[in-house]
């Protein structure tokens, strides 16, 4: 399951930075129990829901900033773009409704939750 914002910077090389690193991120167990294979190695299959309130500013106040989000016409073609990334390695992915209202239900199983930013990517890639 991947909840994925847009940013108004982001584009084309973000999305396949982005895409890469999260397809052959090693978070899946290996048969001694240690996180060690792919989402291709396991043949998974992905859920990839836009998610614009990632972005929410909480700084000041008490209702959340949207400022920081991607404008919405731009932010659905790189979620488009991203969303292909997946398919285009083999992926069996499926889509949310882009800026749609849903109800979403995760089960996680185990204790792992992973936060990716590219935002401090520009000094460290």
């Amino acid at each position: 399951m991947l909840l994925v914002g847009v940013a108004p910077d982001d584009d084309e090389s973000t999305v396949r930075k982005l895409a890469g690193k999260i397809i052959d991120m090693r978070v899946f167990a290996d048969e001694a129990g240690k996180m060690n294979l792919s989402l291709v190695d396991i043949k998974g299959q992905a859920l990839i829901v836009s998610q614009f309130t990632l972005f929410a500013d909480m700084s000041r106040g008490r209702r959340p900033s949207l400022l920081k989000a991607g404008d919405p016409a731009r932010a659905a073609q790189i979620y488009e773009s991203f969303v292909q990334q997946f398919r285009d390695r083999g992926i069996d992915t499926k889509i949310g409704s882009f800026g749609a209202d849903m109800q979403v239900s995760i089960e996680n199983d185990g204790p792992v939750t992973l936060v990716l930013s590219t935002d401090d990517w520009m000094t460290r890639v």
